[in-house]
């Protein structure tokens, strides 16, 4: 059994191995330094997971824990059968280990502008934004774009998925959580298993965040009824999805009339702060109709262009995505299959969106 144990993750070193060099030879120094980075502690997570089956066997994990890690086997089962999404062998693993490290991710963008920096990896293309498993590293390299005269934003993502690459484990941290937003994670990550498209960050997010909101909704009327409290959880959480992309769509619509403006550098920077504090007011006006807390933290830290655009990009055109998913007979499955079979053919699978959500344009 210890032979066998180490002959798999012999095997996956080598794999893991020949994707970093293939990868090397596309890369600048920094982009191998960044991947050797990310591919190191990913393997870890892989190396140092245990079979699910043998964590509800033991007395690895709480009782409470073991039931979310149940549900994670149902959720994924769902996802595949009802909603269309891709079957894998994700999530028939589990990282255990106190030690997991917190996934802090940093964007950029220039301060009279919407345009969001950009990094480019073969395979993946250009990216948003760069994720750390080390948070010096990851305030290093915010630091340098600050240093550039870029806004700059530091978060954490509570999940990843390699897209198929490798076989996700579940991670601790995911067995704390509710069960709606257990549900709510797995079912976005098994999104971009699904459809993931190179160099299409916004198309992704969006479409993933949609999956997981309406996704979590159904699993929760099927599997504990209309008026449960989860469902309810579940439709809330919707709810407040759609009032929050109508005011980040109408403060991001702002700042690009702003900043597509004739006026100088510096009085866009004056006005745009003026148009952040009047947003921050108006968040405070538009809480009273939020049903949860999600969005509780919205602009705590402040406001910029590299904050709001981190945030677009998962919630931005929600509304236009449920639209498409609405004409599609508001079935999950068949908008999946049309998206697929269009994204061959399409370039910018996001204006094909905005194009199909309008009623002024021909889809």
């Amino acid at each position: 059994m210890a032979y066998l144990e180490s002959h798999r993750i012999s095997v996956l070193v080598q794999k893991i191995y020949v994707i970093i060099l293939i990868l090397a030879l596309s890369c600048s120094g920094c982009q191998f330094r960044y991947i050797l980075h990310a591919a190191s502690n990913q393997y870890r997570l892989i190396r140092d997971s245990v079979k699910v089956e043998d964590a509800l066997k033991g007395d690895l994990i709480e009782s409470d824990q073991k039931a979310r890690l149940r549900l994670v086997a149902a959720i994924k089962e769902f996802g595949e059968k009802e909603l269309g999404l891709k079957k894998t062998q994700n999530y028939q693993n589990i990282y255990l280990n106190s030690d997991q490290p917190t996934i802090y991710i940093i964007s950029a963008c220039p301060k009279h502008r919407l345009d969001i920096v950009t990094w480019w990896f073969p395979i993946i293309g250009d990216m948003p934004y760069l994720g750390f498993f080390d948070l010096e590293k990851a305030k290093k390299e915010k630091d340098r774009l600050a240093r550039e005269g870029l806004d700059v934003n530091m978060g954490t993502a509570e999940a990843y998925s390699t897209l198929g690459w490798f076989k996700d484990p579940v991670t601790v941290n995911l067995l704390e959580k509710s069960p709606v937003e257990l549900t709510e994670i797995i079912l976005h990550e098994m999104t971009h298993t699904t459809l993931y498209l190179k160099g299409q960050s916004e198309f992704n997010e969006n479409l993933a965040n949609l999956l997981g909101k309406v996704g979590a909704i159904s699993f929760m009327r099927e599997t504990y009824g209309d008026t449960h409290p989860f469902t309810i959880e579940a439709e809330n959480n919707l709810s407040d999805q759609r009032l929050f992309c109508s005011f980040l769509t109408s403060l991001l619509e702002m700042l690009e009339f702003l900043y597509n403006s004739d006026i100088s550098y510096e009085e866009k920077l004056t006005k745009r702060e003026m148009i952040f504090k009047r947003s921050l007011k108006d968040f405070v006006d538009i809480q009273a109709g939020f049903k949860t807390d999600r969005y509780k933290g919205f602009g705590e830290s402040g406001l910029n262009n590299a904050y709001l655009m981190s945030i677009g990009l998962y919630n931005r055109h929600f509304i236009l995505f449920e639209k498409v998913m609405i004409g599609h007979e508001n079935s999950v499955k068949n908008m999946l299959d049309h998206l697929q079979e269009i994204s061959d053919k399409r370039k910018d699978m996001l204006d094909w969106v905005k194009h199909f959500s309008s009623p002024n344009e021909d889809s």
